[in-house]
């Protein structure tokens, strides 16, 4: 994905709802999950899910006694629950050590052009993009890796791009203790490429700041951060 210069004049998520091709909108920043979400068990669930797809590829007249598609149903089960949707269970989720910050380094740190690969939930197709994170601060860090491990979590999930930026934003905040957080998503939607209009040039970004993120300074020097 090419890498284009982001502005520091890009909208915010929590300002904005943005409307989603066919009329579907961004509702929440927690994920629409059900009490019963986690009732299964991984193997259940991938039992499951391992009929339905089989249903679903015999009604669009797939032969599944063909060598190639007779696992398919299976593989399918085990890369949803295991792999691309792994992020909507929370014993996955990164354990995040903090770390005393012995160098006294007070200035922003930034993690970026983060690679992830998540989906639209609104047609379950892929959204690939970069994240760029930077925070400040208040007397403790976290390990580099973290940051990654952190919007991998939540890119694992059915989404959508400003909701994937929220939640990125609102753990580091509670995990770091710190509003001195920012974090830019630059993506693209295979929902909006691969299918409906047909855009391949196009992609979405989207912003979160807050504490000193939000005075132009530092939201300048962040942005200059990922633009170099």
């Amino acid at each position: 994905m090419k890498q284009k210069e982001i502005s520091s004049n890009i909208q915010e998520p929590d300002a904005v709802i943005r409307e989603i091709d066919d009329e579907h909108i961004a509702s929440s920043t927690d994920t629409p999950l059900r009490p019963d979400a986690f009732d299964l068990s991984d193997s259940e669930k991938k039992r499951l899910i391992e009929g339905h797809f089989e249903e679903i590829m015999k009604i669009l007249g797939l032969d599944l006694s063909d060598d190639s598609l007779q696992g398919t149903p299976r593989r399918v089960a085990k890369m949803y629950v295991e792999e691309i949707f792994s992020g909507l269970n929370p014993k996955n989720k990164p354990k995040a050590k903090l770390f005393e910050n012995k160098f006294q380094y007070n200035e922003m740190l930034v993690e970026k052009d983060v690679t992830f690969y998540s989906n639209c939930e609104h047609h379950f197709v892929p959204i690939i993009g970069k994240a760029h994170v930077g925070y400040i601060s208040s007397g403790e860090v976290i390990g580099l890796s973290k940051i990654n491990r952190i919007v991998q979590y939540y890119a694992k999930r059915p989404q959508v791009q400003e909701r994937l930026t929220m939640q990125i934003a609102e753990d580091l905040k509670k995990t770091l203790k710190t509003d001195n957080v920012g974090v830019v998503i630059d993506a693209t939607h295979l929902c909006v490429s691969s299918r409906g209009v047909g855009d391949t040039n196009s992609t979405t970004g989207t912003a979160h700041f807050s504490g000193r993120f939000k005075e132009a300074n530092t939201r300048a020097e962040f942005l200059n951060f990922i633009n170099s």
